[in-house]
């Protein structure tokens, strides 16, 4: 075990050397150092608690997820009735008091009615979806079930959940703590962001993309005093559209969502150079589309975002290969944020911030100072014990704890992770507990001289038998770390970050690297005794 050739040296030098070097740009930051700019600058991101940064409590309205199924399950009704072959008459659609109620213009229909409905109802989950009732035999009524809809809820809160971790990527932050809190609440906390009102923005827009025909049927008149046509609805205009103000009338149902979209991004127009936002949409999507252009050439169509229409434009002709481009006086920086929004999918419910707060960096700069000065203080002590208790032995112990705290630096900048305040416990904790390993394997060398070992021999036999204590009980906190980092969120995964990478380094430097350094004294100095 104390054979080491020299590719070996070589090969573990690099590695300790890359990986403090890598540690140099977070220190040279600490220290208010500035780093060259021709030189790789990988920096240990600091947290929300360190770092500052904007905390936002989302929350969710889950009558609005309700009536959205309600809508769906409504034209998904009117879309397997008109299917049917013979097709299935219809009439009195009703989505009063949350049901979904139609009437048979042919009682002799309801059987075939059912069998339609019946794989829409039941989901394709274990829970029930829907009841499904039938009242004076020619009345078809749908009940969303409780369990039904807390689902949905939950589907819908966990996709918004993604799609907010999607956005503030897309923005360049790193390391955001984005977490479920309840049912229908959402923890957003972004280090660094100290600005938040672009983060709010961007949150809380749904980008609920729709382009749905305008309803030439529609008079003026009716439309400003809010009357709408059957099967149609009432849109208001954009501040930034080409119509703010007006209101235009548009088909309720037969429309194509922007769920299909799959990829979104800002550009400029060509002929008058404003900010566009060039969509792109699925395979499926892009038919939907193709059809609806195709078959309304020459008609006017609204493009809807959030509620309100954007622009009206017209299919001048069809518009094939699911792509098309979307304008409505938009600024650059707008656009782009629109183009986030829609490649980072809709989100499927409203959410509105009930709480914020803004984290100024005072509190992580004293927290940083105070860590320091914790480490450096249990960094002397442990120093004087090692040295006092073991002689040189104890100096190889403290120079590998040198670098083991190097190491951790340097990998978490390679890694990209981000610091928090329990993570400068897991290195004031990793110091403290990074002796261990030589502790035990001294202890180990000492009792093997007791019993007449020769140096070489009681060495040997030290590393290679507390080494697989040092192992066994690594492995167990590492399983507690991965534990913790794959349950725990925010500050409990710093921690986990810190203590997992601790492991390795430490084991690495305490039992690979003095282990070499031993084994390079005894053949340079062969000594009668170790001084243990």
């Amino acid at each position: 075990m104390l054979e080491f050739p020299t590719w070996k040296k070589v090969w573990l030098w690099g590695i300790t050397l890359v990986a403090c070097l890598a540690a140099l740009p977070s220190i040279f930051a600490a220290a208010g150092v500035s780093w060259p700019d021709s030189l790789p600058d990988p920096e240990v991101n600091l947290g929300l608690d360190l770092a500052g940064g904007s905390h936002i409590l989302l929350e969710a309205n889950p009558d609005q997820v309700a009536a959205q199924r309600l809508e769906n399950m409504e034209e998904s009704v009117r879309s397997l009735m008109r299917g049917a072959e013979p097709r299935i008459r219809i009439g009195d659609l009703s989505t009063n008091d949350g049901r979904l109620s139609f009437m048979l213009d042919d009682p002799a229909d309801l059987d075939r009615a059912r069998e339609l409905l019946l794989p829409v109802v039941n989901g394709t989950g274990l829970t029930r979806e829907w009841n499904l009732s039938v009242v004076d035999g020619q009345r078809v009524v749908l009940t969303p079930t409780s369990d039904g809809i807390n689902q949905a809820v939950t589907d819908a809160m966990d996709s918004a959940t993604e799609v907010v971790r999607k956005r503030i990527d897309a923005l360049g932050t790193r390391e955001p703590t984005i977490i479920r809190q309840g049912d229908t609440r959402i923890v957003v906390q972004v280090p660094g962001l100290q600005d938040p009102d672009q983060l709010k923005e961007l949150l809380g827009q749904t980008a609920k993309l729709e382009f749905k025909l305008v309803d030439a049927t529609a008079l003026p008149s009716d439309v400003a005093q809010g009357i709408a046509p059957v099967g149609s609805e009432i849109y208001p205009y954009a501040a930034t559209s080409d119509y703010p103000g007006q209101f235009v009338a548009v088909r309720r149902l037969g429309g194509i969502r922007g769920d299909s979209l799959t990829n979104a991004q800002q550009s400029f127009d060509q002929q008058t150079n404003e900010a566009v936002v060039n969509i792109q949409f699925d395979q499926q999507g892009g038919a939907k589309f193709a059809k609806l252009s195709t078959e309304n050439v020459g008609k006017s169509f609204a493009i809807i975002l959030d509620g309100e229409v954007i622009s009206s434009p017209y299919f001048r002709e069809p518009i094939l290969g699911g792509s098309a481009q979307i304008s409505g006086g938009f600024t650059t920086e707008s656009a782009n944020n629109l183009a986030i929004s829609l490649r980072s999918g809709a989100l499927p419910v409203d959410l509105t911030v009930v709480e914020e707060r803004t984290v100024g960096p005072d509190l992580g700069a004293d927290s940083i100072r105070k860590g320091m000065l914790a480490m450096m203080i249990g960094s002397m002590a442990v120093i004087v014990l090692m040295i006092a208790s073991y002689g040189r032995f104890g100096v190889y112990a403290t120079v590998a704890l040198g670098f083991n705290v190097m190491m951790i630096l340097g990998i978490m900048a390679g890694l990209n992770t981000t610091l928090t305040l329990p993570g400068i416990a897991g290195f004031v904790l990793t110091i403290g507990a990074a002796v261990d390993a030589n502790v035990l394997i001294n202890e180990r060398i000492r009792e093997e001289r007791k019993r007449g070992r020769r140096v070489v021999a009681a060495v040997e036999t030290g590393y290679k038998e507390a080494s697989r204590a040092i192992y066994d009980a690594n492995i167990t906190n590492f399983i507690a770390g991965i534990l913790l980092f794959m349950f725990g969120s925010g500050p409990v995964r710093g921690f986990a970050v810190v203590l997992i990478v601790g492991l390795f380094t430490s084991v690495f430097t305490a039992v690979t690297l003095t282990r070499m350094w031993v084994a390079a004294w005894l053949r340079k100095a062969r000594p009668s005794d170790v001084n243990l």
